[in-house]
């Protein structure tokens, strides 16, 4: 497999891609210490920023690592036929109390997928559901031909 250009992204065609897809990777850190997970997400194209509701339980190592504030790194990607694309965002997540939100916020977080309660052991009584914002430092995507038959 040859790769024939790997070229970076404009901002229309980064909009356009996380517009497209609603699962990423959100990877977090503190010191030296990484935790990645699989999330969905809402974008706005016009704020260029993510929305999330993350779900954890009061003990959860997830949990240990949102209360620490991290920096955060949000990987979405897709590889179709022979092109492969990628956008990585990164910058600090920040929570989004309930009572704080604007209309235009809900609407975003209603097009992040809702959690799916049932692949959790516990009943929902007894899970964390936030809402985070990621307003990204940074913003780059990347787009890779690929000649399969070389």
């Amino acid at each position: 497999m040859a790769i024939n250009q790997e070229v970076e992204m404009t901002d229309a065609e980064i909009d356009e891609f996380l517009g497209r897809h609603e699962t990423g990777v959100l990877s977090l850190a503190r010191t030296d210490d990484p935790y990645a997970i699989p999330i969905s997400y809402g974008y706005d194209p016009d704020e260029r920023v993510f929305y999330m509701r993350l779900v954890s339980t009061p003990e959860s190592e997830k949990r240990q690592f949102l209360e620490s504030s991290p920096a955060g790194r949000l990987v979405v990607y897709d590889e179709n036929d022979s092109t492969y694309r990628s956008v990585v965002a990164t910058g600090t997540l920040e929570a989004i109390p309930p009572a704080e939100l604007t209309p235009e916020q809900i609407a975003q977080y209603g097009q992040a997928k809702r959690p799916l309660f049932e692949i959790w052991a516990q009943g929902k009584d007894e899970l964390d559901i936030e809402l985070y914002r990621l307003d990204p430092d940074t913003l780059d995507g990347r787009r890779t031909e690929v000649d399969r038959d070389a």
